[in-house]
């Protein structure tokens, strides 16, 4: 027989147990909403090769119209030719007070091999405080966001001053059928906006704790180039100094040996101004040092030592790819590299490629475009106005905390931003999801997604959407 003192203390500790079980608290109804569609669009495969996009935007189509959204507001375009390509665009009525907010969200996803996951990618997954799924973090924790929030709003009767228009794309990750490229110039009247609402941004978390929020209004266009060297090659036994390998070998050793100068631009100078304050003395310095002086070498070299922050300072250019040779017992004819190009928004990929003859320093290397160049260069970073960094500061501030800083950011990657900001569209990354950066599993094995970082990231786009399109009425008025 157990003691009735040793009972007791049992109790006492299943008590315990419990109580954090007990304490959980249940999902508000918007944010179940939001929680079924981020599982309905992450069960559904878009990736490029053997996934369909028309399959999750007609899922979402079908849940606007159940909503009572007219049938001419909820448009699935689909490219001719591009059966599982199709994008989505919704249009929320407003007083039409304005040019409308577009809110732009991509459904496509990169490749997912299940043997590679320890669970099954293309199943939404809620364990130990995460959701796991591919897309979960890109980007279809913002696309379900977005559309929760809107059927929401239409729900509880908010009526904004601007239209907003919500567009969900396919082909972002890759594909021949970009969807917001295509829209620009097919359907450009759909998505016309006064500025555009994307991934890219998001905030930060350091020891669990939110750290920064970064707004993304400017990022580098990628480029990508074929690096040739030719030779009438001969037998292997008799070498001779022309060798097309060595000579490629030579202008990648000089490629690895350059740097680009370094080019600022609004969004990258107020992002060093900013990061200066959150970093270590020594780079701190260096960063502002940079600010007032690019062409300052030694603060240069100080930051540069940081891959993350080189690639924000200036236009990089990498080998990603190598070949040569067509027999073992044979003098090379061909040696091939590809080098990927990430281009600041000042410069043009005819600019860099003309760098790269220079750094080279030899016409025996063919420079070619390795894929049509379809990039446009030279889009201007959106403008970092009031009218959009004061809410996301004010937000940012009233639910993450007053000393959590907003900082401007130029992205080293690609979003289909690029495509809007070179329409004349200004368009701002900003989610309100954080995470820590040192678990970033985007595009990787078992990605994931703090749930409370979902919820969280709901709230603040609520917010942020009302903020900027005004009205009345509805939840967040």
């Amino acid at each position: 027989m157990i003691p009735l003192s040793r009972l007791a203390t049992l109790a006492a500790a299943l008590l315990l147990l419990a109580a954090p079980l007990a304490a959980q608290t249940p999902l508000a109804p918007h944010q179940q909403l939001a929680r079924e569609v981020y599982k309905e669009l992450v069960e559904i495969n878009t990736v490029d090769s053997v996934g369909s996009v028309t399959k999750a935007a007609e899922a979402v189509a079908r849940r606007f119209r159940a909503a009572g959204f007219p049938e001419q507001d909820v448009r699935l375009l689909v490219p001719e030719g591009k059966p599982t390509k199709g994008n989505l665009v919704v249009r929320y009525r407003g007083r039409g007070r304005g040019k409308p907010l577009l809110l732009l969200a991509h459904l496509d996803v990169v490749a997912a091999l299940r043997s590679d996951w320890t669970i099954d990618p293309f199943v939404l997954t809620e364990k130990e405080g995460y959701f796991y799924g591919r897309g979960t973090s890109d980007d279809k924790a913002m696309a379900s966001i977005f559309v929760a929030n809107l059927l929401r709003d239409k729900r509880e009767g908010w009526v904004p001053e601007r239209d907003v228009i919500l567009a969900l794309t396919a082909d972002e990750e890759g594909g021949d059928a970009n969807g917001v490229e295509w829209l620009i110039a097919h359907h450009r009247d759909l998505i016309d906006a006064a500025y555009a609402i994307n991934e890219g941004g998001g905030g930060s978390l350091r020891g669990g704790k939110p750290f920064s929020n970064s707004v993304q209004a400017a990022e580098k266009v990628p480029v990508n180039f074929t690096l040739t060297a030719s030779n009438r090659g001969g037998h292997s036994s008799v070498p001779r100094p022309d060798n097309a390998i060595y000579q490629l070998a030579r202008a990648l050793g000089a490629l690895e040996r350059f740097k680009f100068p370094v080019q600022l631009n609004d969004v990258s100078r107020a992002y060093f101004e900013r990061t200066a304050a959150l970093e270590t003395p020594a780079v701190g310095a260096a960063m502002r040092a940079l600010v007032a002086n690019p062409a300052d070498s030694a603060a240069s070299a100080v930051v540069s030592a940081d891959p993350r922050y080189n690639s924000m300072l200036r236009t990089t250019c990498v080998a990603t790819r190598l070949a040569g040779g067509h027999a073992y017992n044979a003098l090379p004819q061909t040696a091939t590299a590809n080098v990927n190009c990430r281009i600041v928004p000042t410069q043009t990929p005819e600019e860099v490629k003309a760098t790269l003859a220079r750094v080279f320093a030899d016409t025996g290397i063919r420079i070619t475009e390795t894929v049509p160049i379809r990039e446009k260069s030279g889009a201007a970073p959106s403008p970092l106005t009031a009218e959009v960094m004061g809410p996301v500061t004010e937000i940012t501030r009233s639910m993450f905390g007053a000393n959590v800083p907003v900082i401007p950011q130029m992205s080293t990657g690609a979003t289909d931003g690029r495509f809007l900001r070179a329409a004349g569209i200004p368009t701002y990354g900003v989610s309100g999801i954080f995470s820590d950066p040192t678990d970033a599993r985007a595009h990787g094995r078992d990605e994931r997604l703090l749930v409370k970082s979902f919820y969280d990231g709901q709230e603040f786009l609520g917010r942020l959407v009302h903020a900027l399109a005004g009205g009345k009425g509805g939840p967040r008025a």
